[in-house]
């Protein structure tokens, strides 16, 4: 599990984004803290690398298959929003 000591740095937000469960060595949507849904095993990405693949890390057969899920990200990554400019 992630851990931090001050919760002045953190925000919670509801955003889909956490919500989405990766396949192993899929593309990294978010940059951030990723946690393996089967394990807990968790991982730090840039945006856009791979996600570690089946066999970076020991399952048993309870655990199933390694599926990663966003836990942490960097808010202007997590959340994009278009504002329109006025006129």
């Amino acid at each position: 599990m992630a851990i931090y000591k001050n919760d002045l740095f953190l925000t919670k937000s509801n955003e889909a984004c956490y919500d989405v469960i990766h396949a192993p060595g899929t593309r990294a949507p978010n940059p951030g803290i990723y946690r393996c849904q089967g394990c807990g095993y968790e991982i730090a990405t840039a945006m856009g690398r791979t996600l570690p693949v089946e066999g970076h890390h020991e399952h048993n057969a309870l655990q199933g298959c390694i599926r990663w899920q966003l836990i942490v990200s960097h808010r202007s990554h997590a959340k994009k929003r278009v504002t329109p400019v006025k006129r």
